[in-house]
């Protein structure tokens, strides 16, 4: 059973805690606020907001609801993938991950454990991003709060997934 939902796209990000991070640094975190907004990364790593119901106290928290990422016209079981917590947490967020490896997950879509691109991370749209802006956004998700929330592990195509999910992109024949 497929049923219709309403995305929520464009949301405030959680403001940067001043203190949180060195004062020459209030202005690149605050740029990479504006630019976490702009890229829209709380559409999806925010709890609720891929089904329209955003859960605010769980901003850039990660998302217990999936994303497919097989064509459900030829998998009935499609693979999915559940935003991560891109907050500073340290057990559930990125709170232990380096700067270059943050950049990396943004920039060029490699994850925690490298390999494959992150198959649902809009990275190649971000892959231009000035090393600025990047060092931005990365000051910026450092400085916010950390929330503890841990998101399902990703599901191979052919498993069954044990937690909701949406499809998202554009699939055609293979005529």
């Amino acid at each position: 059973d497929l049923e219709e939902v309403k995305p929520v796209t464009i949301m405030d990000e959680p403001s940067a805690r001043p203190g949180a991070y060195a004062p020459q640094n209030r202005y690149q975190a605050e740029r990479g606020e504006y630019l976490v907004e702009l890229l829209a990364c709380g559409a999806c790593h925010t709890e609720g907001a891929l089904i329209g119901a955003p859960d605010f106290d769980k901003a850039l928290a990660g998302s217990r609801i999936g994303i497919a990422f097989a064509s459900p016209l030829d998998n009935r079981l499609p693979g999915v993938v559940y935003p991560s917590n891109i907050t500073p947490d340290r057990e559930t967020g990125i709170g232990d991950r380096s700067d270059l490896q943050i950049a990396n997950a943004i920039r060029l879509g490699i994850g925690r454990h490298a390999g494959s691109p992150i198959v649902s991370m809009p990275w190649p749209g971000y892959a231009r991003l000035s090393d600025e802006d990047i060092a931005a956004i990365v000051s910026y998700l450092r400085s916010i709060k950390p929330v503890r929330h841990a998101t399902p592990t990703r599901v191979a195509p052919g498993q069954p997934a044990a937690s909701p999910f949406v499809y998202f992109g554009v699939y055609r024949s293979k005529n």
